[in-house]
């Protein structure tokens, strides 16, 4: 009889565990489960656009594959190429560290004068900010890359009107020397979002620490320095590390000036635009994953870098 029971015991135990736990997942499933519903749309597309399209890439970066044949391992034959024996990779990473160093800088001190400027009280506030985001929120599109092909091709508006002083310029976008200035142009001229973000920042900075340095006799200059950048380091810091992954992913405006070539001789050869010409224009699919993801491990470099070094420059409210 004991036996009976040193053995039915445990197994009366254990089934009365499981049926509390089946239960409580239930009750625990029935009350998340209109979250998880919702959810669902995102976990589809993060999946199926985003997780599994990157894994894949990163299986295709180890292959030679061109979408006809099927994909054959060559281990890190990709990387080892793109580090020994490929010219235009160094080209086309000389083109975008060019316009990364050019064009993050200069847009984000023309977007903080702006935004300095319209929070000094400009009557019609609104209307300067949806004029001056415009351009960025067309930012990508291809009619802005065409439109700025037409200003600075040879007879465009730019050359007509130096015309009128004398200057003959020069046909911007096919000389090799001044086509990736008109593209860091185009960035600098969609100033619009971190003038935004800084204009946002500049409404946070009381107003009675520019009063007391005034009682002091701080000029306007020691006050922008002493008071306005310190306080907006970490505007300046999200706004730089947005901006360079932005500039690192450049691509229509030099596909759609440069007619999809990167010219003149690579002058405007951006990274991406040279990734794009190995996937679908030589159907090198291994290689251009490789490319891909070296991409996203210099991203990666830049960001840990930005967030490393912050503690040393950005400054919090504590």
């Amino acid at each position: 009889m004991s036996d009976v029971m040193r053995t039915t015991a445990p197994d009366a135990i254990k089934s009365e565990y499981g049926a509390a736990t089946q239960g409580r997942f239930k009750r625990l499933w029935t009350a998340n489960a209109p979250g998880y519903l919702f959810l669902l749309p995102w976990l589809i597309g993060f999946f199926g656009l985003t997780l599994g399209p990157a894994v894949i890439s990163l299986y295709l970066s180890f292959t030679d594959f061109d979408m006809i044949q099927s994909a054959e391992w060559v281990g890190a034959a990709n990387y080892v190429r793109i580090a020994t024996a490929d010219p235009k990779f160094a080209a086309a990473m000389k083109v975008t560290l060019t316009y990364v160093v050019l064009s993050v800088p200069f847009k984000l001190t023309f977007a903080l004068l702006v935004a300095m400027a319209l929070n000094k009280g400009v009557r019609g506030l609104p209307l300067y900010r949806a004029i001056f985001y415009l351009p960025s929120l067309l930012g990508g599109s291809v009619a802005i890359a065409v439109l700025w092909r037409q200003l600075f091709a040879g007879d465009g508006l730019v050359n007509a009107a130096l015309a009128h002083f004398g200057i003959e310029g020069p046909s911007w976008i096919s000389h090799p020397s001044y086509s990736i200035y008109t593209l860091v142009a185009l960035s600098v001229w969609q100033f619009g979002s971190p003038m935004i973000i800084f204009l946002a920042g500049l409404r946070q900075i009381p107003t009675d620490m520019y009063e007391a340095a005034s009682l002091d006799g701080a000029s306007k200059f020691r006050q922008f320095y002493k008071i306005t950048l310190p306080l907006l380091t970490p505007v300046i810091f999200f706004n730089a590390v947005v901006q360079t992954i932005d500039a690192f992913k450049a691509f229509t405006p030099a596909f759609i000036i440069s007619g999809g070539t990167g010219g003149p001789i690579n002058s405007t050869l951006f990274y991406t635009l040279y990734l794009y010409q190995e996937a679908f224009g030589n159907f090198r699919m291994g290689y251009a994953s490789a490319l891909a993801w070296i991409l996203v491990l210099i991203i990666a470099i830049f960001t840990a870098f930005s967030f490393l070094t912050s503690r040393y420059w950005v400054h919090y409210d504590d």
